[in-house]
C-alpha cells in the first residue's frame, strides 16, 4: 500500500521549526573556550534530525545542507577539532540557511541558491581544516577504547568503507523505507529478505557504527536490533551482551552516540524522530530516553490552534449559560429549593475551574518571545561596534498566545532601539567607568491581572534637554517644567526623533508612535524611566488574556455595557455644586480639588437615560494612559468576569467599543472602549457616535 507522505509535511515542518530554534538558542549559549558536550550533542541530535526527515520527504537540498553541518558538529563533538567562533557563526548562517529552504518548501517562498552555495562551500572549508592537537576534554573519551572479545574488529576496504550487516526486527514497510533512504545516505546499501521475512540491509560506509545505531534507535528499538560486521558470525554476533549490537569499543557516558543520550524532551519541545512516517507509527518520538536510559513518555502532544479556539468558545458558552441559570433561580425562595440552589453553587464553581483550565491552554510562555531577541541583539552589536550582554528573566512567565504574537513586534523595536541609541559604544563606556560590555535586559513578571515586560538597557539614558527641544521644533505643546514622566512620553509623538544620525537599524522617527498605539490596543500601557548616564527602561503592562475579562455593569436607560475594571478608580455620586460648564469644552465634575471632564455615556450613544442631571445619577471615575475622566451613567449593576466576543467579526467596527458579551438574561452588552472614550472625550458633545 503506498503512503501519502505529504499527510505527515505539517509535523515535520514544525518540529524543524522548533529543533532550529532550540540549535540556535544551544549556540549562542555555547562558551567557545570550554563548549558543554551536552550542549554540542544536542546540536548534533537537531540537524540529524533535520536531515533524517528531510530525507524521507526528498528535500535533498535540505539534506545535503544538514549532512555537511552534521559532519562537521561530529567532528567537534569527538573532540577531532576544536570549535572557534568561526564555527559558531558558520552554524548559525546554516541555521537561517536552512529556515529559508524549509519556507520554500512549506510556503512556497523564493530561495537564494548563492547563500546556499556559500555556506555550503563554507561549512566544506571548515570540515577541511586542521585538527586539533589535542581532543577538548569536554568531548574526549574518558578511557581508550577497549575492542569486544566476543566479535572480530571491522577491516575497511580499499576506499575506506566498512561493512554492516543490520538485521532489523518484523517491522511495518514504511519503517523499512524510512531506514532504507535514511542509511541510503551513509554509503551503499544493498536488501535482503530472510525465510521468517525479516529484512536484513548490507551497508558499505566510511561511518562508524555509532552513527548508525544513531539513525536506527530513531525509528526502532535499539533492543530489537542486530547490527554485526559482515564478516563477524552470526553465533558472536548473538553473544554480545547488551542491545545485540556489534561493538568494538567502550565509552564513557558523556561521548556517547545521539541514540543512547537522547534527551529527554523538554517544557514545550517534544522529542523528535528522524522521519515522520516513522514517527507516525512510533508515537513522534516515544522512544526517547533520559540521562539515566530509563525510557519515558512523551509529556505533551501537538493540537492545532483552531481547535483550542473552539474548545474556549464552547467553555464560554457554558460560562453564559451558567451565568442563565444562576439568574433565572435567583428568585427561589431557598428554604423550599436548598438542594437546587447548592446544586447550581457548585455548577458555578466547577464552570470557573474549567474556564481556567482551558484558558490556561492558551497561555504560552514569554520564552516563545524572548527566544528570538539573543540572535538578533548579537547581529546588531556586531554591525554597530558594541559589546552587548543579553539577560532574560521571566521566561517562564506565561501570557496569552494571541497577545504573544502581537508584542513580538513592539517588543523587536524596543530592544534594537536600546541596542542602537541606548548602549554607547565601547570606548565611551569605558571613558565613563562603565564595563565597555552592555548590558539589555529582558524581564517579564505577574503583577495582580496583568502581565508587566520590561526593557532595560545601563546606557545613556534619555536626554531632556534634546527630547524638550525637539519637541518644540516639531511644534508640541511642552514646557521647561514638565515633570520627567511626561517628557519621556514625547518620544512616543508620530516622527519623533533626536538621533543625529538615521541607519539602517533605526533613527527615522518612525515606530514608536506605532509600538504604543498597538500596546493601547491591547489593553495595555507604557512607562519609561530613565536616568542620564545610567540607562532607561520601558515597562509594558498587559493583561494577561483577551478572551476574558472582569467587568463592572453600569446602566444608561434601558441598556447596559461593560466597563473593564482595570480601567476603573472609583464610583460616587456628585453633588451640583462641584459641576461645573466650561465654555467651549463640555461639563466638568470637581473630585478631591481635581477637574475632571464629564462624559455623558447617553449622550455618546444618543439613548435616553433616566438622568441627565449628574447629581441624580453615577459618575464611574476612568483612568487611561495617565487621564482621568468621569462617565456620567444612570446606575451601577454590578461587577462581573464576562466573556469577550469580536464585535467586528460578529457585525462591524464601532467606535467606542472594544467587543461585546452575552449576559445572564440572554441580552447582549456592549463593552467599552475606554481609552477610546478618554482620547475623544473633547468631542462628545458636538459630534455624537450615534445619531
Amino acid at each position: 500500500m503506498t503512503i501519502d507522505m505529504s499527510q505527515f509535511y505539517q509535523v515535520f515542518f514544525d518540529e524543524a521549526d522548533e529543533l532550529l530554534a532550540e540549535m540556535e538558542k544551544l549556540l549562542l549559549a555555547l562558551d567557545v573556550s570550554a563548549p558543554d558536550s551536552e550542549d554540542l550533542n544536542a546540536i548534533f541530535r537537531a540537524a540529524h534530525s533535520i536531515k533524517g526527515g528531510a530525507a524521507t520527504f526528498a528535500f535533498n537540498d535540505i539534506t545535503e545542507v544538514t549532512h555537511m553541518l552534521e559532519s562537521l558538529l561530529d567532528r567537534i563533538r569527538k573532540g577531532e577539532m576544536a570549535l572557534t567562533p568561526e564555527h559558531v557563526d558558520a552554524f548559525l548562517v546554516s541555521k537561517d540557511v536552512l529556515t529559508m529552504q524549509m519556507d520554500g518548501h512549506h510556503h512556497g517562498s523564493s530561495v537564494d541558491q548563492d547563500a546556499v552555495d556559500n555556506v555550503c562551500q563554507r561549512l566544506k572549508a571548515l570540515s577541511q581544516g586542521i585538527v586539533a592537537d589535542a581532543p577538548a576534554a569536554a568531548a574526549a573519551p574518558a578511557m581508550p577504547p577497549e575492542p569486544v572479545q566476543s566479535a572480530a574488529a571491522p577491516v575497511a576496504d580499499a576506499d575506506g568503507n566498512f561493512s554492516f550487516r543490520i538485521e532489523l526486527p518484523e517491522v511495518p514497510q514504511r519503517d523499512v523505507d524510512a531506514l532504507a533512504a535514511e542509511l541510503g545516505l551513509l554509503g551503499t546499501i544493498s536488501q535482503e529478505i530472510l525465510d521468517d521475512k525479516r529484512v536484513v540491509f548490507t551497508l558499505a560506509t566510511p561511518e562508524t557504527q555509532d552513527n548508525i545505531v544513531a539513525i536506527c534507535s530513531f525509528v526502532l528499538d535499539p533492543d530489537d536490533l542486530r547490527i554485526t560486521h559482515a564478516g563477524a558470525s552470526q553465533t558472536a554476533a548473538q553473544g554480545d551482551s547488551g542491545y545485540g549490537i556489534f561493538e568494538p569499543e567502550k565509552v564513557d557516558a558523556a561521548s556517547q552516540p545521539a541514540a543512547a543520550t537522547v534527551e529527554s524532551p523538554k517544557p514545550g519541545q517534544p522529542a523528535t524522530a528522524a522521519s515522520a512516517p516513522a514517527a507516525e507509527a512510533k508515537n513522534l518520538g516515544r522512544r526517547a530516553t533520559d540521562k539515566e536510559g530509563s525510557n519515558q513518555e512523551s509529556s505533551s502532544i501537538r493540537v492545532g490552534v483552531e481547535k483550542v479556539d473552539q474548545l474556549i468558545n464552547l467553555v464560554g458558552e457554558l460560562v453564559i449559560t451558567q451565568a442563565m441559570i444562576e439568574q433565572r433561580i435567583g428568585a427561589l425562595d431557598p428554604l423550599h429549593h436548598e438542594r437546587l440552589l447548592n446544586s447550581a453553587s457548585q455548577l458555578a464553581r466547577n464552570t470557573r475551574d474549567l474556564q481556567e483550565a482551558v484558558m490556561s491552554i492558551r497561555m504560552m510562555p514569554m520564552d516563545y518571545v524572548f527566544s528570538r531577541f539573543p540572535r538578533m541583539v548579537r547581529d546588531l552589536a556586531g554591525k554597530l561596534g558594541k559589546k552587548v550582554e543579553f539577560v532574560t528573566r521571566g521566561a517562564a512567565t506565561e501570557l496569552d498566545k494571541g497577545l504573544i504574537e502581537r508584542i513580538v513586534d513592539p517588543l523587536t523595536h524596543l530592544v534594537r532601539n536600546s541596542v542602537d541609541h541606548g548602549i554607547e559604544m565601547p570606548e565611551k563606556r569605558r571613558a565613563s567607568g562603565k564595563n565597555e560590555s552592555g548590558k539589555l535586559t529582558l524581564s517579564a513578571a505577574h503583577q495582580g491581572g496583568n502581565i508587566v515586560i520590561e526593557v532595560s538597557d545601563d546606557g545613556g539614558g534619555l536626554s531632556r534637554d534634546r527630547i524638550l527641544a525637539k519637541a518644540k521644533q516639531q511644534g508640541l505643546p511642552v514646557s521647561d517644567t514638565m515633570p520627567d514622566l511626561d517628557v519621556w512620553q514625547l518620544i512616543f509623538a508620530p516622527g519623533f526623533s533626536t538621533a543625529e544620525v538615521v541607519t539602517d537599524v533605526s533613527g527615522r522617527g518612525v515606530g514608536m508612535d506605532v509600538v504604543k498605539r498597538n500596546i493601547t490596543a491591547m489593553g495595555g500601557t507604557v512607562e519609561i524611566r530613565s536616568v542620564p548616564g545610567a540607562g532607561t527602561t520601558i515597562a509594558i503592562s498587559l493583561p494577561l488574556t483577551l478572551a476574558i475579562l472582569d467587568g463592572m455593569s453600569v446602566k444608561v436607560g434601558e441598556e447596559v455595557y461593560i466597563l473593564p475594571l482595570g480601567y476603573v478608580i472609583e464610583s460616587l455620586q456628585p453633588v451640583a455644586i462641584d459641576v461645573k460648564e466650561i465654555a467651549g469644552e463640555g461639563k466638568v465634575v470637581k473630585v478631591r480639588e481635581e477637574y475632571l471632564p464629564l462624559i455623558p455615556l447617553y449622550q455618546i450613544f444618543a439613548i435616553e437615560p433616566n438622568f441627565t442631571d449628574p447629581s441624580q445619577g453615577i459618575i464611574v471615575i476612568l483612568e487611561s494612559d495617565g487621564k482621568k475622566a468621569a462617565l456620567l451613567v444612570d446606575s451601577l449593576v454590578g461587577q462581573q468576569q464576562v466573556v469577550v466576543k469580536n464585535l467586528e467579526s460578529n457585525f462591524r467596527k464601532v467606535a467606542g467599543i472594544s467587543g461585546a458579551t452575552i449576559l445572564g438574561d440572554g441580552g447582549v452588552s456592549l463593552i467599552l472602549d475606554v481609552s477610546a472614550l478618554l482620547r475623544s472625550s473633547h468631542q462628545l458633545y458636538a459630534d455624537p457616535i450615534y445619531s
